[in-house]
């Protein structure tokens, strides 16, 4: 059964349980964050001790163990790291609890990387459940009004983006007889053009499998459980949300449109429309309507939904690609290690000033820049991040993603992404220009603790070392991308 494989997922899956254990019977609850650090750290050494072995499929070859798969468990792996270092100190509005939720991020993040290794469209759906479920509860940890309805309607909205996508893949099942993801690939290759058209069964269930993606991913139009599920979770799991559920949506979508439907290549050139098309879309809304968010949650949000937009012309440069190559896979998984520094950083920043000012209102970020110079920095290297400006890691992100996209002759769609570029400049900058510019209301510090200034400063080393030397992290993006070479 190559169980060696699979102990990453073994190890989270012991330690989510270990935790919840001592939550029962230990009294000092800061050895539930050692322990799940821990957790994280064995499961992540564990899985770069693999990285340059052969690629391999365990479970019946339900799922694959490659270099794909072991780049994103490290990502998931690297970002709850992160996410619980920057818990410890909002932990406390929610203290009865701590041994569920670091548990549920254990739990999420294993659920995540089954999604990063599925080659099975059955195993696929189990590990998206896994993931949904925890993130579920996670949004619905403050137990107040918003953060109840918060994740009630992620819930409703969620349950219906899975029945959509569930039903994709039943289409899919019955025109081609396969769940494995190779065998979809060669059953459609194996029939003419004429056989495929004859019947729209397959057509519809790749229109579906997109409607499902996108809900995870936050892609217009199925992004509408955003700005109140980011507004009324605990700002951790929004951060957590944010990078680590999208990551593992760009996973799914690589792993199985690259996989099961990359061949014949008029196949792949129109779903890699459609994605050009929802591309335009969701940078278009999410920057023209994050601009008059007040709330700094919110305009994450919206701004999330315009990342998703940048990422997607990834991904119809992948649509539009020849077989042989690997830019489009590469420059996605860069945007997406560049862009979970980035986000997390910004978060964990907004994290620490929320819990002194208790407000999550931009107007109520005046004056950061003299009450906690360093969180203001931080905070303002992560929005130039976001626009695209250089020396930080989104400048080198969008470079390669639009630059992959011309070479594709896809210059219209990196026209308009640019613009919006520019367009989201307004909302970023109006925040940067808020701390700086403006008159603090106090004059009081703004203290945090050792964990999250930790999880702040490993944050941003990254974005600039990605944004000044991004040859080691392209690197490795470009060998993970490469397994998918036909």
């Amino acid at each position: 059964m190559n169980l060696e494989l699979f102990i990453p997922e073994i190890t989270l899956a012991v330690f989510a349980v270990l935790v919840i254990l001592l939550d029962l019977f230990v009294k000092q609850k800061a050895w539930l964050v050692k322990v799940s650090l821990s957790g994280l750290v064995i499961a992540g050494g564990v899985t770069a001790a693999m990285w340059g072995d052969d690629s391999t499929a365990i479970f019946n070859n339900m799922l694959a163990v490659d270099s794909f798969a072991l780049f994103f468990k490290l990502l998931f792996a690297g970002i709850a790291f992160l996410v619980i270092l920057a818990s410890t100190d909002y932990i406390a509005k929610f203290a009865r609890f701590q041994g569920e939720y670091y548990a549920l991020i254990l739990l999420s993040t294993l659920g995540m990387m089954l999604m990063a290794a599925t080659a099975d469209l059955i195993s696929l759906y189990i590990a998206l459940e896994l993931t949904s479920i925890s993130l579920y509860v996670l949004v619905g940890f403050l137990k107040d009004r918003k953060s109840t309805e918060a994740s009630l309607k992620y819930l409703l909205l969620g349950a219906i983006a899975s029945a959509v996508l569930l039903y994709g893949m039943a289409l899919v099942f019955g025109f081609t007889g396969q769940t494995q993801l190779g065998a979809i690939a060669m059953s459609i290759q194996s029939m003419s053009l004429d056989n495929v058209l004859a019947s729209p069964a397959l057509l519809m269930g790749i229109v579906m499998l997109i409607a499902g993606f996108g809900f995870k991913i936050a892609a217009v139009p199925f992004q509408m459980w955003v700005p109140d599920v980011y507004e009324g979770a605990p700002t951790p799991v929004t951060a957590y949300l944010s990078v680590a559920s999208k990551a593992a949506g760009f996973a799914l979508i690589l792993r199985v449109f690259y996989s099961a439907f990359g061949i014949p290549e008029w196949l792949s050139m129109n779903w890699g429309m459609i994605f050009a098309a929802l591309a335009v879309i969701s940078m278009i809304i999410g920057n023209v309507v994050a601009i008059p968010q007040t709330n700094i949650k919110r305009m994450l949000g919206y701004s999330s939904i315009a990342q998703a937009g940048y990422l997607m012309v990834g991904l119809a440069t992948l649509g539009f690609a020849s077989a042989s190559s690997i830019l489009g896979q590469s420059t996605i998984l860069f945007f997406l290690a560049s862009y979970a520094l980035t986000n997390l950083g910004a978060f964990i920043a907004v994290i620490a000033i929320s819990n002194k000012i208790n407000s999550d209102d931009i107007a109520d970020f005046t004056g950061m820049g003299k009450r906690a110079p360093l969180l203001a920095l931080a905070l303002t290297l992560c929005l130039i991040s976001l626009i695209g400006m250089p020396p930080a890691a989104g400048f080198m992100a969008k470079f390669y993603i639009f630059s992959a996209a011309v070479q594709n002759d896809l210059l219209w769609l990196v026209v308009i992404a640019v613009l919006n570029s520019v367009i989201s400049a307004y909302y970023y900058l109006r925040v940067v220009k808020v701390m700086w510019l403006g008159e603090a209301a106090s004059e009081e510090k703004v203290p945090s603790s050792g964990a999250p200034r930790l999880a702040l400063f490993l944050c941003c080393l990254g974005v600039l070392l990605l944004g000044i030397i991004p040859g080691l992290v392209m690197r490795l993006a470009e060998i993970a991308g490469n397994l998918f070479a036909f």
